[in-house]
């Protein structure tokens, strides 16, 4: 990992405060189950048939070498612990509890847009490197969430636009869970709370399986505020009313796109689609709800992309692979507006930067595809 004398000093101040926070990740039953990941080569994938204890183990994708699984009912039944950057393996995997949900969906086997390559050229022409990949999360850099329980009380938000804004769980009861800690500590906030950044806050109620989202994000005169506020019921696809931003422009749920640290050196593979901007967009498809910015010629938010199943990931590192080979099974969705091909991710001192950077950036554009526009599974 990057030496912390390195940062600018908050992120130093957050980047420590998370590091204190993280000792959950060392709790005994963690880590005699991620050393036995570990020395195994175990990708366990629970929604996979090849995956069940009753018809096998998992092979080692670096060694073929088989090694017994896990039964996932043994790990998540694991309580999940509330806090900054509370692991969440115990989700196994996936925020949004229906397999179908657009986060969750494989495809493996969706169609190649007719216009895929005209696309990729267009986005590689927004970068002069071809618009190579970047993990836009670090020890550093990243969007931090925080877990809450039932027990957190919901506080007031003022909105700067409460039309597209959600007051609290649609249904019930307005507020959000944001912990007394995020007032004085700026790991809460994406960016250190600066005035130059997004400000994101993303929360986690493990008890309602409820995800809360903000941007633009402050404290101030004894008040919370925030530009947009998104609450997303997890258990449910329930998809925000067309036209409707979140605290992303595509109007999706944040937090269930993240790489997150958790489950990239986890016991499973990933099993969810990956957050990607491009430097313009114009319009959106399924499953984005919001136009952002209509740059003409862009490629819309929520467009899907694809790692080509010709890429061949054997030469990386082991859990680099997991992320590489969520590409291809789940693919990316481009949901905000920024740099061409940067990945989003959490922001964890775990993080090792001589890792992630050689990985991302040995890949483009060009070794994607588009998916149709607007694709749907069909049942």
């Amino acid at each position: 990992m990057a030496e912390l004398e390195t940062a600018p000093p908050l992120r130093v101040i957050a980047t420590a405060t998370l590091e204190s926070n993280m000792a959950k990740y060392t709790a005994p039953t963690a880590i005699a189950f991620l050393a036995l990941v570990s020395l195994s080569g175990c990708l366990y994938d629970p929604s996979s048939p090849s995956s069940n204890s009753n018809t096998g183990a998992p092979t080692s994708p670096s060694s073929g070498v088989q090694a017994q699984p896990q039964d996932p009912q043994s790990y998540t039944s694991t309580p999940v612990p509330t806090g900054l950057l509370g692991n969440m393996l115990a989700m196994g995997g996936q925020l949004y509890e229906p397999e179908d949900n657009w986060w969750n969906t494989k495809v493996v086997g969706a169609p190649v847009d007719p216009n895929s390559a005209k696309i990729i050229a267009t986005i590689r022409s927004y970068e002069s490197n071809g618009a190579q990949l970047h993990p836009d999360f670090s020890p550093y850099d990243g969007i931090p969430y925080c877990v809450v329980d039932a027990q957190t009380p919901l506080v007031p938000v003022t909105f700067g636009d409460p039309r597209e804004s959600d007051a609290g769980i649609p249904g019930g009861s307005s507020g959000y869970p944001i912990p007394a800690a995020a007032i004085n500590n700026p790991a809460y906030i994406e960016n250190g709370g600066r005035a130059d950044g997004d400000r994101h806050m993303l929360i986690f109620d493990k008890d309602h399986r409820v995800a809360f989202e903000l941007v633009q994000a402050a404290y101030g005169n004894g008040k919370w505020s925030a530009g947009y506020g998104a609450v997303f019921k997890l258990d449910t696809n329930y998809r925000r009313p067309d036209n409707w931003t979140s605290a992303d422009a595509s109007g999706l749920c944040m937090l269930a796109g993240l790489v997150r640290y958790d489950e990239v050196y986890g016991p499973w593979a990933i099993r969810h689609a990956l957050r990607v901007s491009l430097r313009h967009t114009n319009g959106h498809v399924y499953p984005a709800s919001h136009t952002g910015a209509e740059d003409a010629g862009a490629p819309p938010l929520g467009m899907r992309l694809r790692l080509k199943a010709s890429f061949d990931v054997s030469g990386y590192p082991l859990y680099m692979r997991k992320i590489l080979t969520a590409m291809k099974t789940y693919g990316l969705i481009v949901t905000d507006r920024g740099t061409s091909m940067y990945i989003q991710g959490t922001m964890d001192p775990h993080w090792d930067n001589g890792v992630l950077n050689p990985t991302f950036h040995s890949l483009t554009v060009s070794d994607f595809e588009v998916i149709q526009l607007g694709w749907k599974p069909t049942k």
